[in-house]
């Protein structure tokens, strides 16, 4: 909901970073690789029962590689296998980080299940959208040149971030974020099956 707002705001500084980055050889499936070992970072962190606060600040440097490599990628050129990468290396990180919380502290397992589900809709709908645009030559712009297309919903990769990193600085409300948040997860999921029957049901 709020990417489109993020990317305006963090676009030019991504983009001139991208450009310096390119130019001193950094590729851009390199600095994929990189942003999920910083996320398998901060999950062992949490996982570990280390400071939260750490953990967040080298879960946001994750996210930082992660638009930073896009960045390189239109400089030195996009490839469907970079663009394959980028969403698995996404997917797994949104993963590790409550599967964290559930190693952390059992009691927050079941939440942390439920949060984990949720992301397993809401990520199906999306790529199941994706399959079926490429299938039909849709193309969409909305939130940059990307490598599949992105139907927009409530819950993107901005509010990802943002209930992540609330759980870092409160560990102890990590249930009731993860409950609340894995509603909004489904209610995104939802709306995303009822536009595919709009655009796909006929």
């Amino acid at each position: 909901m709020f990417d489109g707002i993020a990317r305006k705001v963090l676009d030019p500084l991504l983009t001139k970073s991208g450009l310096w980055a390119a130019k001193r050889g950094w590729g851009a499936n390199q600095v994929t690789l990189a942003g999920l070992a910083l996320g398998g970072v901060a999950a062992a962190i949490i996982a570990g029962g280390g400071p939260t606060g750490f953990a967040l600040a080298v879960l946001l440097a994750s996210r930082i590689a992660d638009g930073l490599d896009g960045a390189i990628a239109r400089v030195r050129g996009k490839t469907d296998f970079g663009g394959f990468l980028d969403i698995v290396s996404d997917f797994a990180f949104y993963g590790l980080i409550p599967f964290a919380f559930a190693l952390r502290d059992a009691n927050a397992a079941v939440a942390a299940g439920f949060l984990l589900l949720s992301f397993y809709i809401n990520g199906t709908s999306f790529l199941a959208f994706a399959i079926l645009a490429e299938k039909r030559g849709m193309q969409t712009a909305v939130r940059g040149d990307k490598s599949l297309y992105f139907s927009v919903g409530l819950m993107e990769g901005a509010e990802t971030i943002a209930a992540l990193s609330a759980m870092c600085l409160w560990p102890t409300l990590f249930a009731p974020i993860a409950w609340v948040f894995g509603t909004l997860c489904l209610a995104t999921a939802l709306a995303r099956v009822v536009l595919a029957a709009q655009v796909f049901g006929r």
